[in-house]
């Protein structure tokens, strides 16, 4: 395979699919593509990740750039940008698999990265003539096993033209941000604002319960008042306010806290490097930092056991 190549895709067909990082949302998304009749070779570097896919009807491959052998759609979801970096660019920036990609292919990378490492990849991508996306996701594990993703775009609207009914098999609200880095950017401003949230929420509930009042009482009275919003209606921080929340499960599943102080992380530096006054972002990154040292594969709604170690218990 080489960039002297072109793909062509086909309308009136299923292009071939490599998906690449098969973790908690990785893994229900592939499976997800897989339902839709998708063709997929997919690689991780744990074994139990690609037994589960190869069960599922997946091809296992040994590497990334197997795994693109015969693609025409290559999909991540990375942990880090260093791993975006090292599996597109290698080691030398031009060693990693975009170098082996034919003219043409459509690459979606999913990870949460910072918006300076997508443009970085993007930019790569476009001097080989190979159509790249940034594609974060919001949902959490519950929308990739439902196919109920929000998927957030940067990219060129012809790519997005070509992405979305893939994108459409594993979410159910799809948009397009922008350029090249929006679909990061948009993605980081959402969770710095649900890590304040749920920090605020957190906050809130325990200055009730340690002045007597029910959580779950209190729950309900701000949900119809004017401190409503998201982490109460559905996320509820507090054990046994809400049923099939991870606070009511020992802080099991969901989002972990470690990966939201990555995301502030990604919000504090883009607003470094852009000039931009985040104090409450920022507030809400030390509290995570602290958090998370002891916490960090907990929900991230365990911020409640700042507040109230027992609940973490």
């Amino acid at each position: 395979m080489g960039t002297k190549d072109t793909v062509m895709m086909d309308n009136n067909s299923k292009p071939n699919i490599a998906f690449i990082g098969l973790g908690n949302m990785g893994a229900p998304m592939a499976e997800n593509l897989l339902k839709a009749g998708y063709t997929l070779s997919v690689f991780d570097l744990s074994d139990a990740a690609t037994q589960r896919l190869e069960k599922a009807g997946a091809r296992v491959a040994q590497s990334p750039k197997d795994a693109a052998s015969n693609a025409q759609v290559v999909i991540s979801m990375l942990p880090a940008g260093q791993h975006v970096h090292s599996v597109y660019l290698g080691d030398s920036g031009a060693n990693g698999l975009l170098a082996e990609l034919p003219k043409g292919t459509l690459v979606i990378d999913s990870s949460t990265i910072a918006a300076a490492d997508a443009r970085t990849v993007a930019d790569a991508a476009s001097h080989l003539g190979i159509d790249f996306l940034d594609a974060p996701v919001s949902g959490g594990t519950g929308g990739a096993i439902a196919g109920s993703l929000t998927f957030i775009i940067g990219g060129d609207d012809d790519a997005f033209a070509k992405a979305e009914p893939i994108l459409a098999v594993m979410g159910k609200n799809i948009f397009h941000a922008g350029e090249h880095g929006a679909g990061q950017v948009a993605k980081i401003c959402n969770n710095m604002l649900l890590g304040i949230l749920m920090a605020g929420t957190a906050e809130a509930i325990n200055l009730g319960v340690k002045n007597g009042l029910d959580p779950k009482v209190l729950s309900d009275i701000m949900l119809q008042s004017s401190g409503r919003n998201w982490t109460l209606e559905v996320y509820n921080p507090y054990p046994q306010v809400m049923e099939n929340v991870p606070s009511s499960n020992g802080y099991q599943g969901g989002f972990m806290s470690k990966l939201m102080q990555k995301d502030l992380n990604l919000a504090m530096q883009t607003a470094k490097d852009t000039h931009v006054d985040t104090p409450m972002g920022a507030k809400a990154t030390e509290l995570y930092a602290t958090h998370t040292l002891e916490n960090g594969d907990k929900d991230f709604s365990s911020i409640m056991g700042r507040h109230d170690a027992s609940v973490l218990f």
